[in-house]
């Protein structure tokens, strides 16, 4: 059992946040949703854990704990570890707290996170690629979000960094026919100037952006040749719609003022918490019920398997392992 000592706080940085926002842009024709809920909150959630992966990583470099990232998560291939430690292959866990008031009352009494449950998703945790050996870790990420247009703009009057993103429907993101868009062409009705970056893939699946500016009313064509579009992003909310246009689809995509959303996380600082080896977790967890409400979530998407926070073992003493187990190869 672990108690709040055990606890490992890691400050948190911008350049976490845009870590998570690359990988997140660039997984989007691959994003599987198992949790549920908006597509904006289903991105912020990948953006969260790819964030703390890298505070994590960063961290074992500090403390000079040995790991590898060799089977470090894929764009096409979103279940699979993170991190190595010692040759246990590690899966890291990360809960978005961005509620202010719950927030505050974490870091009042830090204790209320031991009762908290340590959640994996039941159908995550059968797959077929896990062995006994590995390890879950669980990590709380205590930041800011905005869920609502009226969030946003009171973020970009702070001014706030954002980064507004309007993820394409399937007939462009994921086409089921493998064939050039055509020349694509995008027209902004706002009064003034719109930068705007779209991100897709070309014929042989390879990620593509550009950025372009769009004058008034003005047809402006991509220059590279996509075989799906993904997303379009711009720094400012629009005053008005923005389209793009595939001569392949025969349509004109048209995007509304309010169909932009905020994937920037506004991260405080990561709490990792505890660990637990799979044999272990499948023999101490309990089934949750998809629609529960839990310390992470109002309500659950999924159904998930868990156990308490306070039963996890605790992440010092792995650490020390670990860089005993390295000394010990070395010395062979």
């Amino acid at each position: 059992m672990i108690s709040t000592n055990d606890f490992i706080k890691l400050s948190y940085t911008p350049d976490l946040t845009e870590g998570g926002i690359a990988y997140a842009t660039r997984s989007l024709p691959y994003t599987y949703n198992r949790m549920g809920g908006s597509l904006y909150s289903r991105l912020r959630r990948i953006v969260g854990g790819v964030a703390v992966e890298l505070a994590f990583r960063r961290y074992l470099g500090e403390q000079q704990v040995p790991f590898d990232v060799k089977g470090a998560t894929p764009f096409t291939e979103p279940d699979r570890y993170d991190v190595a430690l010692g040759n246990h292959r590690c899966d890291l866990k990360t809960f978005i707290i961005s509620k202010r008031n719950q927030i505050t009352s974490m870091r009042h009494n830090p204790a209320q996170v031991l009762r908290a449950p340590a959640l994996i998703p039941e159908d995550q945790f059968g797959a077929v690629n896990h062995t006994d050996n590995d390890l879950y870790l669980f990590a709380f990420l205590l930041g800011l979000t905005t869920n609502s247009p009226e969030d946003i703009q009171k973020a970009a009057s702070a001014g706030q960094q954002l980064y507004l993103i309007h993820p394409l429907k399937p007939e462009w993101a994921r086409p089921q026919a493998w064939a050039s868009l055509g020349r694509l062409a995008l027209k902004s009705e706002c009064a003034s100037p719109v930068t705007v970056e779209i991100g897709g893939q070309d014929m042989e699946r390879n990620f593509i952006s550009e950025t372009l500016e769009l004058a008034p009313l003005t047809r402006v064509f991509a220059t590279q040749t996509y075989f799906s579009l993904s997303y379009i992003h711009v720094k400012a909310i629009p005053e008005a719609r923005i389209g793009i246009h595939s001569p392949a689809l025969g349509e004109i995509y048209l995007i509304q003022p309010h169909e932009w959303g905020n994937i920037w996380i506004y991260g405080m600082e990561t709490w990792l918490t505890g660990y637990m080896a799979h044999d272990e977790f499948r023999r101490k967890a309990s089934p949750i019920m998809a629609g529960s409400r839990v310390f992470q979530y109002s309500e659950t998407q999924t159904k998930n398997l868990s156990v308490p926070v306070a039963d996890l073992r605790p992440l010092p003493e792995l650490f020390e392992r670990v860089r005993e187990w390295e000394t010990a190869k070395k010395s062979w």
